[in-house]
Parts: C-alpha cells; structure tokens; sequence
C-alpha cells in the first residue's frame, strides 16, 4: 500500500498521499443514496483513477452531468475495446450507441473485471442520463453518436498515416473535449470553446496514452490493438510488435520520441484553453490530467522501460499534483519543469532531436512569457532530500499511524493506491 523506499526517497510526498486518501474516503459518503446515481459514483471511482476526486468537486447539476457523460463513453470504449467481439456485432453496437442510452432496460455483456460490471448493469447508467437536464442530454447523445460512428470506421481501418492517427484520436478523444466543452457551457460556468482547442485537450492526453500503453496494447490477447501510426514507425521497424524486441532497442527508442514529439504540438492549444478557463472546480478537472500528460511524456521519452513494463508517474508525485494544482501559475510551473526533465534527456544523436528540441522551446517560451514561474514553488525538480534521525522517525510513525487508520476502514470503494 505504501512504498516506503519511495517515501524515504521523496518524504515529501507524504502528506499529498495521506490527504488524497482521506479525500477518498470524503468521497466515499457522498455516494448518493439513490441506487442508480450510488452505481454510477461507485463505479466512476473504478474506472475513472486518480481525477475521480476531481470530478467530486464539481457542483451537483455539472458533476452528475460530467459523471453520465464518462460513464457512456467509457462503456462505448469497452465496446471498441473488446477483441473477442467480431466485427460484425460490433459496429452496429457502436453506431447505435446513442440510441442505447436512452433505454433504461438495454445492456451488453462484453470486458472484464469492474468494466464487464458497468456493462452488465448499464442501465443504472441509462436511468441517471434521463434525469439529466435536457442541455447535458443533448451533448451527451451528440458526442456518443459521433464517436461511435468513428470507432466504428477505425474498426475496420489501420492507422496509417499521421492524419489517420490525429482522425482517430479525434473521434475516441479530442470529441471528449468538445463534449467538455459543451457540458461546461451548458451549466452556465463558461463560454464555449472552440471546437480547435477542444479537440486538442482530448488529443494530447489519448496520444500520451497511446505511447505509453504500448507493451498492453501490442500484447492484447486476442488480437494486437496497434494505434501508432505506420507512418511513423515504419521507419525504424518492418512490423510494429518488432520494437518490443531487446535487438531493436535503439530503433525503438528512437521511434517512441518521434511519437513524443509529434504528441507535444498539442500543448499550446491545451495552455489557451486552461487559461481561459473562470471556474476553479472546472479548471482544476481539466488542468490535473493535463499535468499528468506532460509528466507521464517526460518519463516516457528515451525510455526502453516503454517496451518493456509499464512507465508512470509515482503516486507521492501524482498526490502532489491533485493536491497542488490550483491556478495557471501552477500549470505554467509543472509543464516548465517538466518540459525541462524532457529536454534535457534529448541526445543530439536521436534522428529527431532537432524537431523535439524545436517543439519544447515553444513550451518552454509560453510558459516563460506568462510571467507566472516565479509565483510558484516547484515540486517536480528538487535536490536531493536530506535526513536526520528525527525525520526518518517521523516518516516511520506517521506511516504507522496510517496503516492502521486504513486497515479499520472497509476497502469499499476507496480510490485505489494501483489507480494512481
């Protein structure tokens, strides 16, 4: 539960971790009564990892809204998702999703594990969209349609080229931005975005996915799930599953910091739209995963680890970041630093160092031009910490004392550690 070789190494973070959690257990009374709002809080805490805490904080109308909304596109993604489905049966379902949420009586038994559960009981999910209001309904059922359409044409269509690439990070994220978008306007907290920035929230988190899901994806039993674009990777390897492969670690590595490269031209987009952003619960739920996108680019550039296990940032940092996240110095601050760690493992030898260098000082400058770095105390480059004997004791009993505060809570639906 708690990795005490990464809390001797960052004793900061502990306080961060210690307060999410007992965020979570905050979060775990406020699941309404109602049974089928209490599912669909109970399962957004499963499904939706470390910014379920996020969602929280939004008002009632917004949050319930925001809460539907993931729920319908995460089971249209189990739908996509699920190999073992012919594509027969699957794309008719995908096209007819949007008409599906309106029917209270409809499910499909189709994943695994917590997301087999959302889609064996989907009508709760079905129940609570009717009782949205008529507004965030019609956003909903727009987007679902949309993406459902798009999941359905990638079905039977490779990735190809780098426009395919973008077209189908579109139809299975940049909609969700614009579905964002359309929720936020609609609850009268803030003017519509535009459709270019929108789309570009969404595309950078799904590319940051995308590359670090790698070894998941190409392992995917029955069938590979193969989302990076061959225009791309065809020139470092014959056949995509090959840079899995110790004898071509160079060329894979070399081929992951194209894709980081390609993913870091959505940031600019991603700054304006948080900037503009007037209300501090939505800018805090779009800023967090947003942070975690540049932080997870930074761990994943010019790491073999990519193709080999899996690459995250550690849970002390990840608790610092929801915890921290308040304002656009803050975002400024975390995407600078981060920027800086991506830069400065760039090898001057990597057939895109140029490119990538190019990309991050347009970073770098935005945020320099904002005027906001000094405003801010960077949590994410730090010297090394130093110990005496009463820190090290202190960090072993307040370890303690949260062990055993833990251990007497029930381990329902509390965000889980591994989520993080």
């Amino acid at each position: 539960m708690v990795n005490l070789g990464a809390i001797l190494k960052h004793p900061e973070d502990l306080y961060p971790m210690v307060k999410l959690k007992l965020a979570a257990r905050q979060a775990e009374k406020q699941i309404p009564a109602e049974p089928h709002w209490a599912f669909c809080y109970s399962m957004l805490h499963k499904v939706s990892r470390s910014f379920a805490l996020v969602i929280q904080q939004l008002d009632t109308d917004l949050r319930d809204a925001v809460c539907i909304f993931y729920l319908v596109l995460r089971a249209l993604d189990t739908v996509e998702d699920d190999t073992s489905i012919a594509s027969e049966v699957k794309v008719p379902i995908l096209k007819a999703f949007h008409r599906h949420i309106y029917n209270s009586e409809w499910h499909f038994s189709c994943g695994t594990k917590e997301y087999k559960v959302l889609m064996d009981e989907f009508h709760h999910v079905s129940v609570a969209f009717l009782e949205l209001g008529k507004g965030y309904q019609e956003a909903i059922e727009n987007i679902t349609m949309r993406m459902g359409e798009g999941m359905a044409k990638f079905i039977c269509k490779e990735v190809e080229t780098v426009d395919d690439y973008d077209e189908y990070c579109h139809y299975v994220a940049g909609l969700v931005g614009l579905g964002l978008s359309k929720l936020f306007h609609a609850s009268g907290k803030e003017d519509l975005a535009s459709d270019s920035i929108s789309n570009s929230m969404g595309l950078f988190l799904q590319k940051t996915n995308i590359i670090r899901d790698y070894l998941e994806d190409i392992n995917e039993i029955p069938k590979s799930r193969m989302f990076w674009p061959r225009e791309i990777w065809s020139k470092y390897a014959n056949k995509l599953e090959d840079l899995k492969y110790e004898e071509n670690s160079v060329k894979a590595v070399h081929c992951l910091n194209d894709m980081v490269t390609n993913a870091l031209i959505h940031v600019e987009d991603c700054l304006n739209y948080m900037l503009a952003l007037r209300d501090p619960a939505i800018f805090r739920f779009c800023a967090i995963p947003q942070i975690m996108a540049i932080g997870t680019l930074a761990l994943c550039y010019n790491n073999i680890q990519v193709f080999r296990g899996v690459v995250k940032m550690r849970r002390g940092l990840t608790a610092k970041v929801i915890d921290r996240t308040k304002t656009m110095s803050d975002v400024y601050g975390a995407f600078y630093d981060f920027s800086l760690m991506l830069k400065s493992k760039v090898d001057d030898a990597d057939p895109n160092a140029r490119k990538t260098k190019a990309n991050l000082e347009k970073v770098l400058k935005l945020c320099r031009d904002s005027g906001a770095l000094g405003q801010r105390n960077s949590y994410i480059i730090q010297r090394k910490p130093q110990y005496n004997a009463t820190m090290i004791a202190a960090i072993f009993i307040i370890i303690a004392i949260l062990l055993a505060f833990l251990s007497a809570a029930r381990p329902t639906r509390l965000i889980s550690w591994e989520n993080l």
